[in-house]
C-alpha cells in the first residue's frame, strides 16, 4: 500500500505543481528614445545580400588652375586686322579660336624659336607708342 500511496502522492504533487507555474503576462518597461537606438532591429527569415566592397580608386590629383592676368595693349590696325585673318583661317581648319588664344600660341612659338629666330622677330616689329590711341 505504500508504494500506491507513493504514486497517488506523486501524481497528486505534480497535479497540484501544474497549476503552480502559471506564466504572468509581462508588459515590456518604456524604453528611453536614447536606448532604442541600442536594440539590434529583428532579422528576417531570408538572408541579407551583404555588400561587395568596391576597392578604393585613387582619385587623380587635382590641377591647380593658373591665376588669371588682365591686360590691355595698343596694337596698330594692321596687326589687329592680321589677327582677324588669323582667326578666320583656324576656322576654315575646323578649329574655332579666339584672340587670347592666338595671342598665347603666338608667344609659344615665340619662347620654341631659337634665339636668332627670336631676335629677328623682334627687329621685324616696330616700336609704337604707348597709352590711348587718339580718336582719329
Amino acid at each position: 500500500m505504500v508504494t500506491t500511496n507513493k504514486k497517488i502522492v506523486s501524481a497528486k504533487s505534480a497535479k497540484t505543481a501544474a497549476p503552480a507555474v502559471v506564466r504572468a503576462k509581462v508588459t515590456p518597461a518604456p524604453v528611453a528614445p536614447a536606448t532604442m537606438a541600442k536594440v539590434a532591429p529583428k532579422r528576417s527569415a531570408k538572408p541579407i545580400a551583404k555588400p561587395i566592397a568596391m576597392p578604393k580608386t585613387e582619385k587623380p590629383a587635382k590641377v591647380k588652375k593658373s591665376k588669371l592676368v588682365r591686360d590691355s595693349f595698343t596694337i596698330p590696325k594692321a596687326e589687329y586686322t592680321v589677327l582677324d585673318d588669323l582667326k578666320q583661317r583656324a576656322g576654315k581648319l575646323a578649329h574655332a579660336v579666339k584672340k587670347s588664344e592666338l595671342l598665347r600660341a603666338g608667344i609659344k612659338a615665340l619662347a620654341a624659336m631659337s634665339d636668332g629666330a627670336f631676335l629677328a622677330a623682334l627687329k621685324a616689329v616696330p616700336a609704337i607708342k604707348t597709352g590711348r590711341p587718339n580718336k582719329d
